[in-house]
C-alpha cells in the first residue's frame, strides 16, 4: 500500500509538527507502508523539486510569488491552487492508494480536490485548530472574520473527507460537536520512541559547569516561548520561592516570549536563579534535560490548551522526569496527578510554588514517580502503538487490513 502524505512543512525544518510528522512516516515504513510526501509553498524554498532527508521523499511546492503573493487571503488562495497542482502531479507519477493530509484545511482542500479526480479516498488529520493558535499569537483576532473563515473551512474538511484523525480527546470532542460522526474519527496521539531517550540519565556536569549552575534542585522548561506556555507564571513563582527555597529555574529554547521574560526576571529580582540557554540544537536536548529535576508546564487556560495535548511532557516522562504542569485539559489528558506527575491550578503562580515545595519535600517518592512516567509511555504512548491505529482507518477506507499486524506488540489484526 502507498500513502502520499499531504503537509503543511517537514523536516529539515524543526517544530513540533515536523517531529510528529518524521515519527509517523517512520513507524509507518518499519510497518511495511510505501510512503511518500509533498509539503505546500509554507516549507519555503528548497531549491529542489524533489528531496529525500533522512531517508523520506518529499515533493516540494515552491511559496508563492508575484502579484498577491504576499497578501494575507489571496497568498492562502495562492498556497492551495499550488499545492493542489503539485500534488496533481505527484499522484500521477506515484499512484498511492490514498491521500493522507495534516493540518491545516488548506492542506486538506487541496487533497480533496485531487482526490475526487482521481477516485482516492481522503485521510484528514487534525493536529490542531489552527485558528486558535493564531488567535493567541496575535496573527487573527478570536471570534474575528478571519478566525471565523479558518474555522468554517477546517469544519468544510471534516465534512468532506473519508475519514478524520486527531491527536487527543479534547480535539474528537470539538469535531464530534461540529457534527462529524464517531465512526469517521480516529484519535492517533501523541507519542515518543521511548528507546531514543535514556531513563535517569545523570547530570551533565560538564555542561551544567559551562552553563554557571550548582547542586541546587533545579525546575526547567524546554521548547518554544509563546505566550500560552505561561512562562511568565513559572518566573513569578520562582520570586515567591526565592524567599525560602534554594532553587534555580532553567529556560531551554526561545520565541516570542523571550525578551518580556527576561525584563520580567529583572524586574523581579530573581536573575541568578533563571537561566536562559537561548535555542540549542535538537541532538544535544537530552543534556539539557540531565540537568532538570522538575519539568514545569505552566500552559494558560485557553481554548488550545483545554483541547490539545502536547508532547513535551511524555518527552520528560520518558526520561524518568519529575513532571509539574497545569491542569488545563490538555495536560489532564497526559497526566495522572499524584502518580505520573503533579498539576496546579492553571494561571496561579503560588499554586505552582505550593506544588513545587510539595514536590520537594517528596523526594524519597521521586524513584516512584519517575518510574510511573516511563511505564505509561512504555504502555500507552509509543509511536508503534499510536501510529499502528492508522491500520483500521486505512483499512476501512480501501476494504482491507492495510499493513503486517506483527509490528504492533499486544495488537490483534484488522478484521
Amino acid at each position: 500500500m502507498k500513502i502520499l502524505h499531504v503537509l503543511d512543512h517537514s523536516i529539515p525544518l524543526h517544530s513540533g509538527y515536523t517531529f510528529r510528522t518524521r515519527a509517523i512516516l517512520k513507524q509507518q515504513a518499519a510497518m511495511g507502508w510505501d510512503t511518500v510526501q509533498i509539503t505546500s509553498g509554507k516549507q519555503g524554498a528548497s531549491g529542489a523539486d524533489v528531496e529525500v532527508i533522512d531517508g523520506l521523499r518529499f515533493y516540494r511546492t515552491a511559496p508563492p510569488a508575484g502579484p498577491g503573493g504576499r497578501l494575507p487571503v489571496l497568498n492562502q488562495w495562492r498556497i492551495v491552487n499550488d499545492l493542489a497542482r503539485r500534488l496533481d502531479a505527484a499522484v500521477r507519477t506515484e499512484r498511492p492508494d490514498l491521500l493522507h493530509a495534516h493540518s491545516p484545511a488548506l492542506n486538506g482542500l487541496a487533497a480533496l480536490r485531487v482526490g475526487h479526480r482521481h477516485g482516492l479516498p481522503v485521510v484528514y488529520e487534525c493536529r490542531a485548530f489552527w485558528e486558535d493558535a493564531a488567535a493567541d499569537h496575535g496573527t487573527s483576532r478570536a471570534g474575528g472574520a478571519r478566525y471565523r473563515l479558518t474555522r468554517a473551512l477546517e469544519t468544510h474538511v471534516f465534512r468532506r473527507a473519508d475519514a478524520v484523525t486527531c491527536i487527543c480527546d479534547g480535539l474528537r470532542r470539538d469535531i464530534r460537536a461540529r457534527g462529524i460522526p464517531d465512526a469517521k474519527l480516529t484519535v492517533i496521539p501523541n507519542a515518543v520512541d521511548a528507546e531514543v531517550f535514556a531513563f535517569d540519565l545523570p547530570p551533565d556536569q560538564a555542561l551544567a559547569a559551562e552553563l554557571g549552575l550548582g547542586d541546587a534542585p533545579m525546575l526547567g522548561f524546554i521548547g518554544s516561548f509563546y505566550a500560552y506556555e505561561g512562562l511568565d507564571i513559572a518566573v513569578a513563582a520562582m520570586a515567591e520561592l526565592a524567599c525560602s527555597l534554594d532553587v534555580h529555574l532553567l529556560l531551554v529554547g526561545g520565541g516570542p516570549e523571550e525578551s518580556r521574560l527576561k525584563e520580567q526576571v529583572a524586574a523581579l529580582g530573581v536573575g541568578a536563579r533563571v537561566h536562559f540557554t537561548g535555542r540549542v540544537p535538537h541532538d544535544l536536548v537530552q543534556r539539557y534535560y540531565s540537568l532538570v529535576d522538575i519539568l514545569v508546564y505552566p500552559r494558560k487556560s485557553m481554548r488550545l490548551t483545554e483541547l490539545v495535548t502536547p508532547l513535551k511532557p511524555l518527552e520528560a516522562m520518558a526520561q524518568g522526569k519529575l513532571v509539574l504542569a497545569s491542569d488545563v485539559g490538555g495536560h489532564r489528558e497526559l497526566i495522572d496527578d499524584g502518580v505520573t506527575g503533579r498539576l496546579f491550578a492553571a494561571g496561579d503562580a503560588s499554586a505552582l510554588a505550593a506544588a513545587v515545595r510539595v514536590m520537594l519535600d517528596d523526594r524519597d517518592d521521586w524513584p516512584l514517580r519517575r518510574a510511573a512516567g516511563r511505564r505509561f509511555v512504555e504502555a500507552e504512548r509509543t509511536w508503534a502503538r499510536s501510529v499502528a491505529r492508522y491500520q483500521a482507518v486505512y483499512g476501512r477506507l480501501l476494504g482491507a487490513p492495510a499493513g503486517p499486524p506483527e509490528h504492533v506488540p499486544g495488537r490483534e489484526p484488522v478484521r
